[in-house]
């Protein structure tokens, strides 16, 4: 692990960083990266060398325990073996060959078997592929243009974080309400009435679902005559096998996945019932590289180990060990913080009632765990892997009390 007695050398990561500003658009401005996004500037790696199991190593060859994992692409752990094993051997194979191949069909029967709901599969490549392919069928299966959405759902046009190059005719068309808040959402349907092609929503982010909250939800949708689309891009294959659905016991028309599906492989998928898509005869949704199979085989390795519950259950017990443990420094501490999220996807949020200094709490908190060879997001959730083990969790709560020390000074 990183040694955390001096400075952490980020010297070859600064140096990739100068040449990618000259080349890479999403480096050379300083803007591209969005608030929640962030990192602490100088504190924390930029370029990797290589990842196992539950660790990455940096450009400077520093070694962290990952808890960011790719944004939650990685269940497993990094280059799991028989993940590997399974894209080697579709490669060597031919994996861009014309025609479908066995893999195609094998990945979308296992989907069909397991995620409540879906009679029929449509594989893509990217999370904003599913979801911006789940709004067109709704919008082709209800002819309604208007969408009511809740969460992260992508880059497109349709739910871009920011407005520049995205036409106000399309912005207009979309509408967003308070999380966990029935009547306001109740509210927007009402506003809209006879209009709203889709609901679209991730069944959570940080904070779980009210008890009751997602079935009022899709009723509230039925009742006014459109569908509901749920974004399981971090949910799946990470809470249960079947997702949030599976978790809470409810039921949307669609639903899309990626990420943890195929422990970071670029393969996503959109679910539902068959009548819905079936909409994909009525409009025009297609890539080149769809039909690329070593993440379908990456996939299908993925879900086979995950499918007894085994690894899923591991997770949850170490996210529940990850948080209680957090809570229990957090009252040691006194520092003005709160745990947050489920236990598959934890955070830590600092909350002084001066935004400035619990900015300054944050940072200093997450620049002392990436020192000390924890690499935790200090805006955006966390992940758990199972690849880390006991001893992981004992060494990342021990440098999550060293930072709370830390923390604690400027506070």
């Amino acid at each position: 692990m990183t040694d955390h007695t001096g400075a952490l050398r980020l010297d070859n990561s600064m140096k990739l960083l100068a040449r990618g500003r000259l080349v890479d658009a999403t480096l050379s401005e300083k803007d591209y990266v969005i608030e929640r996004d962030r990192l602490v500037e100088g504190a924390y790696p930029v370029y990797g060398e290589r990842a196992r199991g539950a660790r990455v190593w940096d450009a400077d060859g520093n070694e962290y325990l990952d808890y960011i994992l790719a944004y939650g692409t990685i269940i497993l752990g990094h280059a799991d073996p028989a993940v590997t094993k399974a894209a080697q051997q579709e490669i060597e194979e031919g994996f861009s060959i014309t025609l479908r191949k066995r893999t195609h069909i094998e990945l979308a029967e296992r989907l069909v078997r397991i995620i409540p709901g879906a009679e029929r599969v449509f594989l893509l490549k990217t999370g904003s592929d599913a979801t911006s392919a789940a709004v067109r069928l709704a919008r082709a299966y209800t002819g309604r243009d208007r969408v009511v959405r809740w969460g992260y759902n992508g880059w497109h046009d349709w739910a871009a974080q920011r407005p520049g190059g995205i036409p106000d005719t399309v912005r207009t068309q979309v509408d967003t309400f308070r999380y966990n808040d029935l009547d306001d959402l109740r509210k927007v349907f009402r506003r809209h009435a006879g209009q709203v092609a889709c609901l679209l929503l991730m069944p959570f982010e940080l904070d779980s679902p009210e008890p009751g909250f997602l079935q009022g939800a899709i009723d509230l949708a039925h009742e006014h005559g459109a569908l509901v689309v749920f974004d399981e891009m971090r949910s799946g294959f990470r809470v249960a096998l079947g997702g949030a659905q599976e978790l809470y016991g409810v039921r949307a028309d669609l639903a899309t996945f990626s990420k943890a599906m195929a422990n970071g492989w670029a393969v996503s998928a959109l679910t539902g019932r068959a009548e819905v898509m079936a909409m994909v005869g009525q409009t025009h949704i297609s890539s080149t590289f769809y039909s690329n199979t070593v993440s379908m085989a990456a996939a299908v390795a993925t879900i086979d180990q995950l499918a007894d519950g085994t690894v899923l259950d591991r997770v949850r017990r170490l996210g529940v060990r990850l948080q209680s443990g957090l809570t229990e420094l957090v009252g040691r501490h006194g520092v003005p913080a709160r745990v947050r999220g489920v236990p598959q996807m934890p955070f830590l949020a600092f909350t002084h009632p001066d935004p400035g200094r619990s900015r300054a709490m944050q940072d200093a908190f997450f620049a002392e765990t990436t020192r000390r060879g924890v690499l935790l997001h200090p805006t955006h959730h966390w992940f758990v892997c199972a690849a880390t083990t006991d001893a992981d969790l004992e060494h990342t709560l021990a440098a999550c009390d060293a930072a709370f020390e830390v923390a604690a000074k400027v506070a």
